[in-house]
């Protein structure tokens, strides 16, 4: 007879703990986690070493220096304009062409002004042929002569009325008349003499005349004032003309400077003499040498059309901009020119 056994359903069954996967073998040549943070802190520690040398370098370079992008070639530009009206002849140049000085620009029909020429030779001539001529000048001598004559004798008429009428020897009545002729042998002496420097006096204004009218002739020849090279040219070939319009203008590339406007802040140490170094934006890694020749007695906003008033209504302060003026220290590269309005970076070495 078999007997069955049978499993105790009280007593719970046990599970047995799974096996542990075993971990992949790390690769060849790669860092452990250790390893990695180190490597990270190291690169990290160098970064921070760097923006500290590189704060510490600007810091002491912000001492002694100060540098601006708020800057730009600044220089001469000369209006050509007629001082006489006119047609316009010839024009002898076009836009950006270099002229030198005493080159002629612009010629204006010069006709009218040859006649008014003449006209004035013509005056002078017979203003002169007036004086020069012995009769003329002999009567009006004579004529002076003779009035000096009476005007001595009416004032000793006088001189011998006066004492009379005072003792009463002589009437009032006459002595008054006896002033009244020297009074008017005066006026007819001053006549005569201004009668003979008048003949002076007219030759002396047809000769301004004249001079006058041929420095008219002379303008309308417009010559460039000085060299430098030709822009905005506005004139055409038959144009009408008058004093004072404005032609073109000439802008001498030979004399130009460097406008800095520093902030109000950093012109504590900057003082004339010091030393620049100039960047041009059209010309990349070129510097140009310079040195400050003078700082502006106001700011920028002084010289606005409308400057700001800080007495009205809400004040919000703003820092102002001081314009240096920068010589440079060679005359302008003719390969590489400074031309006006170019946009520059200046620094100012202050210590």
């Amino acid at each position: 007879m078999t007997t069955t056994i049978e499993p105790d359903s009280s007593v719970k069954a046990v599970a047995s703990p799974a096996p542990r996967r075993a971990s992949p073998p790390a690769a060849p040549g790669a860092a452990a986690p250790g390893g990695r943070r180190r490597i990270i802190y190291a690169f990290l520690g160098v970064a921070v070493l760097v923006l500290l040398g590189g704060g510490v370098r600007a810091w002491w370079f912000g001492r002694s220096h100060v540098r601006s992008d708020n800057a730009q070639v600044d220089g001469h530009i000369l209006p050509i304009l007629p001082k006489v009206g006119g047609f316009v002849s010839a024009v002898r140049v076009i836009d950006n062409q270099p002229v030198k000085v005493g080159d002629t620009l612009v010629v204006l029909d010069d006709r009218d002004y040859v006649v008014r020429l003449q006209q004035a030779d013509a005056d002078l001539a017979v203003a002169l042929a007036n004086t020069s001529s012995p009769q003329r000048v002999g009567q009006a001598e004579a004529l002076v002569r003779q009035a000096q004559a009476n005007a001595d004798k009416a004032h000793a008429d006088l001189a011998r009325v006066t004492p009379l009428a005072a003792s009463g020897i002589v009437s009032k009545q006459q002595q008054d008349a006896d002033v009244a002729a020297a009074q008017a042998a005066d006026a007819a002496l001053a006549a005569a003499q201004a009668a003979l420097l008048g003949a002076d006096a007219r030759v002396a204004a047809s000769r301004a005349a004249r001079d006058q009218a041929a420095l008219n002739l002379s303008y309308t020849r417009i010559l460039a004032p000085m060299t430098g090279v030709v822009s905005k040219k506005s004139i055409e070939l038959g144009q009408l003309v008058q004093p004072g319009q404005p032609l073109m203008a000439v802008v001498p590339l030979d004399s130009v400077w460097i406008t800095a406007n520093l902030k109000e802040t950093e012109t504590q140490d900057v003082t004339p003499g010091d030393a620049v170094d100039i960047t041009v934006d059209a010309y990349p890694g070129r510097h140009v040498a310079g040195h400050v020749e003078s700082l502006s007695p106001a700011t920028g906003a002084r010289f606005s059309l409308l400057p700001p008033d800080n007495a009205t209504g809400n004040f919000t302060k703003v820092v102002q901009r001081v314009p240096v003026r920068i010589r440079l220290d060679k005359p302008n590269d003719p390969v590489h020119p400074l031309r006006p309005g170019m946009s520059v970076v200046v620094t100012i070495t202050t210590k």
